[in-house]
């Protein structure tokens, strides 16, 4: 009963958060201020969000491709066309139950492509320890982009940096002893934490260990790559945003990435995270939500869309293969 309370409460609480955050913003808004975001978004130029769009689905393709490329090894060459409408099926899945979409994802390939559940799980799970990998890299190479913005900004804010400095010290230490207890540790809270870095050491060696292991970092840059992308060219749609730097691209795409683990596609947060973070940057609130509410909506459209038809044409295209 405890436990079936627990996965009740993991499926409704993200998305109830996302709905509160979303009444939140609305309720610390004017008038005025919502009538600014509905005109930013009513005059965008919607051209560079269908490039967006395409450079998403893109990314999902080339998603599609890396994945065979952990199935090969175990004998398996599934069709891209079935790998990229199960990667459609579980982003529209996670958007209802969060985590449930990678269950979903390898349940239809194991499906259609006659692979065991378990394999095309596990494989599911490496990439998931890769893009873990690739996003703490990207959040290294913003943080040293963003290290003057970051000084002046808690200047701006009469925040002391020696202060800072001490705190980060104090931080840097009681994390050193965090991976001493890790490390010592076989059981309990501490070993789990073990089990899932063990997981992402190995997960990272596993590439080199592939035949094809270059091809799979490329196909890994290439997703990345085009997840910046989508981002980036959004900004061309407000002429507010037109001018921003990459580094601010960066710093609002990493918002925007753990607003998403949040809350159930980061509904309700992933306008919030983007906005707050272009404000550093002198955008304004009003083209700062409207840049996070149209990056936000048109990505879940078409995941949405994507993952419906997917959904009702894995079976036809299956059919039509057998």
């Amino acid at each position: 009963m405890k436990k079936k309370l627990i996965k009740i409460l993991k499926t409704i609480l993200p998305l109830l958060l996302g709905v509160f955050l979303i009444w939140y913003s609305y309720s610390h808004t004017t008038p005025e201020d919502r009538e600014s975001i509905i005109n930013a978004i009513k005059e965008a130029n919607y051209f560079w969000v269908i490039v967006s769009l395409f450079l998403g689905f893109l990314s999902h393709f080339f998603r599609a491709l890396r994945w065979n490329l952990l199935l090969k090894p175990m004998g398996y060459t599934p069709s891209i066309f079935n790998n990229l409408m199960a990667i459609f099926v579980g982003y529209l899945a996670n958007l209802g139950i969060p985590r449930s979409g990678e269950v979903l994802r390898a349940t239809s390939i194991s499906t259609y492509e006659d692979i065991p559940f378990q394999k095309s799980f596990g494989t599911i799970i490496a990439e998931r320890v890769i893009d873990v990998i690739m996003l703490l890299l990207i959040i290294f190479i913003t943080g040293v982009l963003q290290t003057e913005i970051i000084a002046d900004f808690f200047m701006s804010k009469d925040i002391n940096i020696t202060k800072l400095i001490i705190i980060t010290g104090i931080i840097g230490i009681l994390g050193l002893f965090f991976l001493w207890l890790v490390k010592k540790a076989k059981n309990g809270f501490f070993g789990k934490v073990k089990t899932f870095v063990q997981g992402l050491i190995e997960g990272v060696t596993s590439i080199f260990k592939m035949k094809k292991k270059w091809l799979f970092i490329f196909y890994t840059f290439c997703i990345w790559i085009l997840y910046i992308g989508m981002f980036w060219i959004v900004k061309f749609s407000l002429p507010e945003t037109a001018n921003l730097p990459i580094s601010a691209i960066l710093a609002a795409f990493v918002a925007g990435a753990f607003a998403m683990s949040a809350t159930n596609g980061g509904i309700g947060l992933y306008p919030i995270a983007v906005s707050k973070m272009l404000l550093i940057y002198g955008i304004s609130k009003a083209s700062g939500d409207a840049f996070g509410w149209i990056m936000w909506s048109s990505q879940t459209i078409m995941v949405v869309i994507f993952g419906a038809l997917s959904f009702l044409f894995l079976p036809i295209y299956n059919r039509t293969r057998s």
